[in-house]
């Protein structure tokens, strides 16, 4: 697969470069991207929720009213689940909901990520993008001249750039990851991903 390579006012440049098709053109295996995907956000929940149960409710061991004569049901504890300010039942431990991948899977489902977006026409290669400071309109203009103004994007560079990130930073819906940052959920959560032509070889490396 041939793409024109566009300059930062998204204009042809004349050159064009060639996707790999082991990675660009592959047949996207959607179990895979599901299953990183998942893994992607259960790796982001804090697990931090707790409900007290029973044993940790602290009150008063107090009879509530006496066991007969009342007309009322047997009551042996303010600490019970029916009671109003009682523990809860089964409720929430903190725990780990991250799980493991391996290595072989996790690419796969970025090179299908990838050929997904490719086979819907949303990759777009851009000449190396580099910044000397950050400036948040300078890459608005950037993202403005490709038409992704109002769209959500990725940004893929060669190498981290730290002011490309800070420029990126503020513009909602605009990520800035480096090749070997990718992951699946940033590729398919984006309408159009922004490969620079200096990332394309890296990726070549880091997905094969």
């Amino acid at each position: 697969m041939e793409l024109a390579v566009l300059n930062k006012e998204g204009k042809d440049t004349g050159r064009k470069v060639t996707l790999a098709d082991d990675i660009f053109a592959i047949e996207p295996n959607e179990h895979a991207l599901y299953l990183d995907v998942k893994q992607h956000l259960a790796n982001k929940r804090q697990g931090t929720h707790k409900a007290k149960e029973r044993d940790e409710i602290s009150r008063t061991t107090k009879k509530f009213f006496r066991q007969k004569g009342t007309g009322n049901a047997r009551v042996g504890s303010l600490k019970s689940p029916v009671q109003r300010g009682g523990g809860t039942v089964f409720g929430p431990r903190p725990r780990n909901y991250g799980f493991k991948l391996n290595k072989k899977l996790k690419a796969l489902a970025r090179r299908s990520a990838l050929a997904q977006k490719a086979a819907d026409q949303n990759i777009i290669v851009l000449e190396a993008l580099q910044m000397d400071k950050p400036n948040t309109k300078s890459y608005v203009q950037i993202l403005s001249a490709l038409g992704l103004q109002d769209k959500k994007s990725l940004l893929v560079l060669g190498e981290s750039n730290k002011a490309v990130y800070l420029s990126s930073r503020n513009f909602k819906g605009s990520d800035v990851l480096s090749a070997s940052e990718l992951n699946t959920y940033a590729v398919m959560k984006a309408q159009t991903v922004i490969l620079s032509e200096d990332s394309l070889e890296k990726l070549e490396t880091v997905l094969r």
